[in-house]
């Protein structure tokens, strides 16, 4: 058998790093943020129909009733499963991405067009969302627990994966994916919109400088910026189809009965009764959370990047 070339060894190595940077940004976001997650979430749910949750005026309020009534607990429900999802989306997502990257590109430089990164980007989104969609929706059943709920509370994740499939079976865990399928262009538009503001902000540093223009020009503030600028890019566009796979991964009443039939039925249902505002419901806390979570995501991933690939050139 041939051995592998060094280039492919190279490929190879560059791939892991990728998927090893993005597993670390995951972990740290989600323990930074995951309160602003809770709240997010039972903002999406709350149709002024549901007896299950509280009514919260506003996201200072929620975090404030939430403490009180339900401690630490409550602000960090679902937080196992979180960590988990995350953990693994942003691994895969990174590792899919620079794979995707790659085989586009033709010379092996990252120079691709605005049109390859889109492709990149919702190729990773839609295999990232296949793989982990069960994770989001036993998080999403967690945060929704309330003392109000009827039914016997989840204990946990495991606990939640066995009831489900023992009440509901399988296909319960895909709840939610064609909205879910749908957000991957969230993921492309803020990936794409990243790498086009990270070539402009290169280039302008690096003409300032008056050196070759590199990434390493770049430093923590600027990953921070860029990252939280195409997070409000891609949630100004994507949102609705997040209250939509919130409100289909509800669990179903103690009858067995769940509260929408499918995606339809919650647009049909969220526009008779709430208009556009419903689709934007939770908006505030979600900005709260994912810009900086982004931002805290980006610095991760370039700099852990950038660590691993000083330790290989010193190998």
């Amino acid at each position: 058998m041939a051995a592998a070339s060094p280039s492919s060894t190279e490929s190879t190595r560059w791939q892991w790093e990728n998927a090893v940077a993005g597993a670390v940004a995951g972990f740290a976001t989600v323990a930074a943020m995951h309160p602003l997650d809770v709240i997010r979430t039972r903002f999406q749910v709350n149709d002024g129909r549901v007896w299950h949750l509280p009514a919260y005026n506003n996201t200072p309020h929620a975090l404030f009733t939430i403490a009180r009534y339900e401690g630490l607990k409550g602000l960090y429900a679902g937080f196992y499963p979180a960590v988990l999802g995350s953990s693994i989306s942003w691994g895969l997502y990174f590792f899919f991405y620079s794979r995707a990257k790659q085989r586009y590109s033709t010379n092996r430089v990252e120079n691709l067009s605005p049109g390859l990164h889109l492709a990149a980007a919702a190729e990773a989104g839609a295999l990232v969302s296949l793989c982990t969609n069960p994770i989001w929706l036993i998080k999403t059943r967690l945060q929704l627990q309330t003392p109000l709920h009827g039914s016997r509370p989840y204990n946990g994740l495991h606990d939640a994966l066995r009831t489900i499939l023992k009440e509901e079976g399988w296909t319960a865990l895909y709840k939610g994916i064609m909205p879910a399928l749908f957000l991957v262009s969230h993921g492309a538009i803020q990936f794409t919109a990243y790498e086009e503001l990270r070539k402009v902000a290169t280039n302008i540093k690096s003409e300032k400088s008056n050196s070759e223009v590199a990434p390493e020009v770049l430093n923590s503030l600027d990953y921070a910026f860029l990252g939280a600028t195409s997070k409000v890019i891609a949630i100004l566009f994507t949102y609705p189809f997040q209250v939509v796979r919130a409100r289909l991964q509800q669990r179903p009443n103690s009858n067995g009965i769940p509260r929408y039939a499918d995606s339809w039925h919650v647009t049909k249902e969220t526009a008779r009764f709430e208009g556009a505002r419903g689709f934007y419901k939770g908006i505030t806390a979600n900005l709260l959370k994912n810009v900086p979570a982004s931002s805290i995501t980006f610095i991760v991933y370039e700099n852990v990047l950038r660590m691993l690939k000083l330790t290989r050139r010193d190998v």
